[in-house]
């Protein structure tokens, strides 16, 4: 069975422009103009077609791997919602894994929630690509100032008596 690793980082929503995934690894170019590149790949777990986290690597195309970093996605709570429902325990081959043998129609990584993964692959490339991860924050409309928002009344204190 296939991984799909295509989709799989396709759901991870990384917001780097020139990307490509070949094979099992997803390549990109965070920031233009310098030679380093960001490597993704699945790490494997101790049983055979098993995956349980990401390596994420930084590499120039002369010197090679300059710093890496593994993800596990017990970690990063990647499959902790799909273990809960299933009640699948921790320590055992299934817990926070995913393995290329799944049900028809569904992806290999069905149940995955990947936004701690992508937050930590967001402050790792935040050191070695700055301004790569980019905020548009809404702007307000042209025009309008901020109002004053009055403050409560003050309500007298009553002490009470018995």
């Amino acid at each position: 069975m296939s991984l799909q690793a295509p989709e799989f980082f396709t759901e991870l929503c990384l917001p780097f422009h020139d990307h490509v995934v070949v094979g099992n690894t997803y390549y990109a170019a965070p920031a233009p103009g310098t030679p380093l590149r960001l490597r993704i790949d699945f790490t494997s777990a101790l049983h055979a077609d098993t995956y349980g986290g990401l390596r994420v690597a930084v590499v120039h195309p002369e010197r090679g791997e300059i710093d890496a970093v593994a993800l596990s996605f017990v970690d990063h709570g990647t499959f902790h919602r799909r273990d809960e429902a299933t009640h699948t325990r921790p320590n055992t081959k299934r817990y926070g894994t995913f393995d290329t043998h799944h049900r028809p129609g569904r992806p290999p990584w069905d149940g995955a929630v990947t936004t701690g993964l992508r937050d930590a692959i967001k402050l790792y490339t935040a050191v070695w690509f700055p301004g790569a991860w980019t905020v548009s924050v809404p702007k307000r409309a042209v025009g309008r100032t901020p109002r004053r928002t009055p403050a409560p009344p003050a309500v007298p204190t009553v002490a009470r008596t018995r």
